[in-house]
């Protein structure tokens, strides 16, 4: 198969690591890769050198003409058999590309989080209309795009995964140096929180209910004067650190500070960072919502609290604080889910299945004429 994955993000982020765990996976399995994003993304500079096939791309806005165009030469000129957007701008004009330069090959939207706005009518029409599928991250995805008026026919669930072999050379040596370089004391308790901007002030909310002294350690976030003012009204002396952004090829060997890792977010798709922390034996608590439900099994490979309920949060913390039990029963399977369960080699073959019967029963769609007068 010939594929154009599209995504004008890029970023440091989990979905940006999945985006190109599917890439590269797919070329490995022999099928022609191309991934059109911006050339000054992440997402480019970590895929150069590899078997996949870069295309520097524009998305300057949801209507970039450029974009379409170079959506419709690279199809024309590297016989593309079928085009996957992976964010918001470019399903767009992904759709624009086949309406306005007779592109016409299967068009499949993946959406790797919850909808940041509610979708009208019009909107959820046009995602059907013009689409042959949508491929939602997990159940959870699925469920809430349903909410919004999506049918639910037209999204099929292939869940994200994670490659087993990046925890396989994690250089435990670095601990110490770690813990030095930020002042962390052996016997201090690490809560972690890898992520960008979610709702980490939940988290900090919690502290006001713990009566254990902590460390607080946010990757991927620095401090806010919000975030100060939760600081300033905690009662036990907790320690806060902000580390800001760290390069993805060094975030796992952070883990090891970590006594748990928290991820307050109600938008997330099959987190990556849970994953990780999963993956390398270290407890997990996360919000009940999206793609985290997906992920966790209440109780049995981590823990979950709700929206805004900060004191439930605190007292799973505690739980896990003053509870080995609890830890040494939550660990081996939080591994099994993310090493076995969520293996990317199961969500590339699930994609390679998905790609192959989309190309085999696809139609070609009405004239573009017809479709733009339907618009």
């Amino acid at each position: 198969m010939h594929i154009l994955l599209l995504t004008h993000q890029g970023g440091i982020a989990g979905s940006t690591l999945s985006i190109s765990y599917l890439a590269k996976g797919l070329a490995k399995k022999g099928h022609r890769v191309f991934v059109g994003c911006p050339a000054t993304s992440y997402l480019y500079k970590i895929l150069q050198g590899t078997s996949v096939h870069l295309l520097p791309m524009t998305f300057r806005n949801k209507t970039d003409r450029n974009n379409m165009r170079q959506i419709r030469d690279a199809v024309q000129s590297y016989g593309i058999q079928l085009i996957n957007a992976q964010s918001g701008i470019d399903r767009y004009t992904s759709i624009f590309a086949r309406l306005f330069y007779g592109v016409d090959v299967p068009l499949i939207h993946t959406r790797r989080q919850t909808p940041k706005s509610i979708g009208t009518a019009l909107q959820n029409w046009f995602y059907t209309r013009f689409t042959d599928r949508i491929v939602a991250i997990s159940q959870g995805i699925k469920n809430s795009l349903v909410d919004i008026g999506l049918p639910e026919r037209h999204i099929t669930v292939i869940r994200n995964g994670t490659p087993p072999e990046k925890y396989e050379h994690i250089e435990t040596s670095l601990k110490p140096v770690l813990q030095k370089t930020w002042s962390i004391d052996p016997h201090d308790y690490v809560v972690g929180c890898v992520s960008r901007r979610k709702q980490q002030e939940q988290l900090l909310e919690a502290g006001l209910h713990l009566k254990t002294r902590v460390t607080f350690f946010f990757i991927g976030i620095k401090a806010e004067k919000q975030y100060q003012k939760i600081i300033d009204r905690f009662i036990v002396p907790h320690r806060v650190i902000f580390a800001g952004t760290i390069p993805p090829n060094e975030i796992l060997n952070y883990y090891q500070l970590f006594n748990v890792h928290v991820l307050p977010s109600i938008t997330e798709g099959y987190s990556q960072s849970l994953l990780e922390a999963m993956a390398l034996g270290v407890p997990v608590l996360a919000t009940r919502a999206a793609g985290n439900i997906d992920v966790i099994d209440e109780n049995q490979n981590g823990l979950l609290f709700g929206d805004r309920q900060t004191q439930e949060l605190a007292a799973k913390l505690e739980q896990l604080i003053h509870s080995e039990p609890l830890r040494q029963r939550l660990i081996p399977e939080a591994r099994r889910k993310a090493i076995i369960e969520s293996s990317i080699q199961k969500t590339i073959d699930n994609y390679e299945n998905f790609y192959e019967e989309i190309i085999r029963s696809y139609r070609r769609p009405a004239k573009i004429s017809q479709q733009v007068a339907a618009l």
